[in-house]
C-alpha cells in the first residue's frame, strides 16, 4: 500500500511507524512544512493508561519515550499561599521535541520516507498519487479545508486566552495555580517534563485580559507581566519562551471523519482542552485505532470507515469531558470564594471523569480531609492578612 501523510507531527508519525512495522513492503511518506528540530510548546503529558497503549502498540519507541519521561502521582492546587496536593494519579511529561525526535528516529529506522520543509499546496494530486492520504496536519489542517464540503468541520474559538511557557522552576507535579492581580485572575497550568525544564500555560478570561491590557505589550513586556503575577510560583526563575504568544483556544470537531481514500487524524480532526493534558495522547491513540482497522480491513475504504465508526464515540465522550474543563477555567471566579481544599474537590471533579468514590480510591486521604471540612461547615476562605471572609 503506498500512503502519504500530511503532517510530521505525533498523530502522523506515529501512524507511519505501526503501517510500516505492520507491513513493511507498504511504501510510507510524510510531509512536514517544519524542519526536523522545529516544534511549538514544550512538554507534553501522558497518562499511565495511554502508555499502556504506546508499549503494546510499539515497544522499541514506548522504552524510549519513558527513558526520558518525568512520572508523577500528584495534582497540586495552588491558591494564595496554600497547597492543596491530591494523590493517585497517573501522569508523566515529556518534551515534546525530543518525543518528535523518538518518533522520526523509529520511522526512519523502519524505511519510513520523511519529508522535512514540505510545503503541500497541490493536495489533490497527493491524493491521487496514492492508496491513502492521511491529513494529520494539525489545527490548521490544509487538508480539511480543501475537503470542507466532505468532513463538515465545525471550528468553535473560546473566549479565554492562553500562553505556552517554559521556564527552569520545577514543579513536581501537575500544578494549578490561581493568582489575582489588579487586573483579575490568572491560571496556571505547570508541570516537569525534564530534570530542568517545566510547561507553563497560562490562561486568562476576556475581562482579566482587557484590563490588564496585554494587548499593548510586546513580547518582553508580556514575560515580565505574567512573571510579576506568579513572582511567589517562579521563585525568580525566568519564563522561556518558544514563539510564545497569546491565543484562543479553538474547539475541532468533524461531522465526517473520512471519504474515499483520505482520512483525518490528531488536532486536524479533533481536539480537547490542554487543562485535561490530552492532545498528544489522543493524537497518538488516534494512530493506534486508524492501523487497527487496517489489519482487520486491509481495503481502503472499509477501513478509514470502521475507524471513524469505533474511534468517534469515544473521542465524542472525551471531548463532552473536556469541554466541561473548559468552562470550568473559564468561569474559574466564581470558584475563588471556596475554601483550598473545597477549590481541588471542585478543581479535580470539573469534567466528570472522576467521581467520588473514584477519587476516595485514588487519594483517601484527601477525601476524607474534604468531608470533614464539609461537615463542619468550614466553606470559609479568604487570602491570609485578610479581613474579609466569603461564603459559599
Amino acid at each position: 500500500m503506498k500512503i502519504n501523510i500530511i503532517g510530521g507531527g505525533p498523530a502522523g508519525l506515529y501512524f507511519a511507524i505501526l503501517m510500516k512495522k505492520a507491513n513493511p513492503a507498504n511504501e510510507i511518506t510524510v510531509f512536514e512544512r517544519n524542519g526536523p528540530d522545529d516544534t511549538f510548546g514544550w512538554g507534553v503529558v501522558f497518562s499511565g493508561r495511554t502508555l499502556a497503549n504506546l508499549r503494546e502498540a510499539d515497544a522499541e519507541s514506548h522504552a524510549e519515550i519513558t527513558r526520558q519521561f518525568e512520572a508523577w502521582d500528584n495534582v497540586d492546587v495552588v491558591r494564595g499561599d496554600e497547597k492543596i496536593s491530591v494523590r493517585g494519579n497517573s501522569f508523566s511529561g515529556v518534551s515534546r521535541l525530543q518525543l518528535l525526535k523518538i518518533l522520526q528516529r523509529r520511522a526512519e529506522q523502519l524505511g519510513v520516507a520523511i519529508n522535512f520543509r514540505s510545503e503541500i499546496n497541490d493536495i489533490d494530486s497527493l491524493r491521487a498519487d496514492c492508496h491513502l492520504l492521511v491529513g494529520a496536519d494539525g489545527i490548521n489542517s490544509t487538508v480539511r479545508q480543501r475537503f470542507a464540503e466532505r468532513f463538515g468541520p465545525n471550528l468553535s474559538i473560546r473566549s479565554n486566552r492562553y500562553i505556552w511557557y517554559g521556564t527552569s522552576q520545577l514543579f513536581h507535579g501537575l500544578t494549578l495555580t490561581f493568582r489575582e492581580s489588579e487586573a483579575g485572575v490568572f491560571s496556571a497550568h505547570s508541570y516537569k517534563f525534564n530534570q530542568t525544564t517545566s510547561t507553563f500555560i497560562v490562561e486568562c478570561d476576556p475581562q482579566t485580559w482587557e484590563q490588564a491590557e496585554l494587548a499593548t505589550l510586546n513580547e518582553e513586556e508580556t514575560r515580565a507581566y505574567v512573571e510579576q503575577v506568579f513572582s511567589t510560583d517562579l521563585r525568580g526563575r525566568p519564563l522561556l519562551s518558544n514563539n510564545s504568544k497569546w491565543i484562543k483556544f479553538v474547539l475541532v470537531k468533524n461531522a465526517r471523519w473520512a471519504f474515499e481514500n483520505v482520512v483525518l487524524m490528531g488536532d486536524a480532526l479533533h481536539t480537547a482542552h490542554f487543562s485535561i493534558g490530552s492532545g498528544t495522547k489522543l493524537a497518538m491513540e488516534d494512530a493506534i485505532s486508524l492501523a487497527s482497522s487496517f489489519r482487520r480491513h486491509p481495503e481502503v475504504t472499509s477501513a478509514v470507515l470502521e475507524f471513524e465508526s469505533t474511534r468517534k464515540p469515544y473521542i465524542e465522550e472525551y471531548q463532552a469531558a473536556a469541554l466541561e474543563s473548559m468552562l470550568w477555567f473559564e468561569n474559574v471566579r466564581q470558584y475563588l470564594h471556596l475554601s483550598p481544599i473545597e477549590l481541588a474537590y471542585s478543581l479535580m471533579m470539573r469534567s466528570g471523569r472522576v467521581d467520588h468514590e473514584e477519587l476516595k480510591k485514588r487519594d483517601a486521604g484527601f477525601v476524607m480531609a474534604y468531608e470533614a471540612v464539609i461537615r463542619r461547615g468550614e466553606t470559609l476562605w479568604a487570602p491570609r492578612g485578610r479581613d474579609e471572609r466569603s461564603t459559599l
